[in-house]
């Protein structure tokens, strides 16, 4: 996510007024992080290593359309964490079929590790 980010960021902000602006990645990371604090902690630690995962693996990405879909889909996930909702959240259909196998792969590869710290709490 080079410098090319920042202007990005305005383009989308410009195309989507009503809509919360982007965060630029630094920030959002470190919101992130900070909003993670108040979870229990071994949600803090699986929920940690993600986030810091996926920002690693994604900061070279010069693709800007994909960098916009990457910080808006963080951003969406920062505002459900910060409201609570993201407990009893769910994936349509439309959603999972949008997903690549490997984006698929992922997902159940996380469901089974949250399965297992879910047993380990009751």
């Amino acid at each position: 996510m080079k410098s090319s980010t920042t202007s990005l960021l305005r383009a989308h902000q410009f195309a989507s007024r009503k809509q919360r602006p982007l965060l630029p990645p630094l920030e959002l990371y470190r919101r992130i992080l900070r909003e993670h604090r108040r979870l229990p902690s071994f949600q803090r630690e699986l929920g940690d290593k993600y986030v810091k995962n996926e920002f690693k693996l994604h900061k070279d990405t010069e693709n800007p359309l994909y960098i916009v879909g990457f910080l808006a889909s963080w951003q969406d996930y920062l505002h459900a964490v910060s409201k609570g909702d993201w407990t009893e959240g769910t994936l349509s259909a439309d959603v999972l079929d949008k997903m690549s196998p490997e984006q698929v792969t992922q997902l159940y590869e996380l469901m089974k590790e949250t399965e297992g710290f879910r047993g380990a709490k009751d």
